[in-house]
């Protein structure tokens, strides 16, 4: 998926659009997804300005919207205006490196259940290969139509 194909899939925008492309989706199973991270960033101004480090928040976020892109792809038929994918848990998150300008986030996310309607992901953010956070999230999707 190039960037208008995320656009048309997530609700997001900048500046908290985090997804940059899609490498690979393979349905209910696994997503591939890039995001490249600039000193541009909004976010970097204040954090730290010593020496910028993108927020673990912000990545988990990334990882979420990874998850939610390969359940909209995984689920077309839960694609709408007015469906979202929300966030609803996270499991298991840990940081092992920190994420600056420059750096390409390579996330990758795996399906593990599907139950009432809650899917349960698990996955990891990558840059240079190592592992940059982990995480278990859970999201679902919510018809804001009414």
């Amino acid at each position: 998926m190039d960037i208008n194909q995320v656009l048309a899939l997530l609700p997001h925008r900048y500046p908290f659009l985090l997804i940059d492309k899609v490498l690979e989706v393979e349905h209910h199973k696994r997503i591939l997804a890039v995001k490249n991270v600039t000193y541009n960033e909004p976010f970097f101004n204040g954090h730290f300005p010593i020496r910028p480090v993108m927020p673990g928040v912000l990545i988990v976020e990334a990882m979420a919207q990874a998850t939610g892109l390969l359940a909209m792809a995984s689920n077309p038929e839960t694609v709408s205006k007015t469906n979202i994918y929300l966030f609803v848990g996270i499991d298991k998150a840990r940081f092992k490196r920190p994420v600056e300008p420059g750096d390409q986030m390579v996330i990758e996310m795996h399906q593990k259940a599907l139950k009432r309607g809650i899917g349960l992901f698990s996955g990891s953010a990558k840059v240079d290969g190592k592992i940059a956070a982990i995480a278990d999230i859970m999201c679902t999707a919510r018809d804001f139509s009414a």
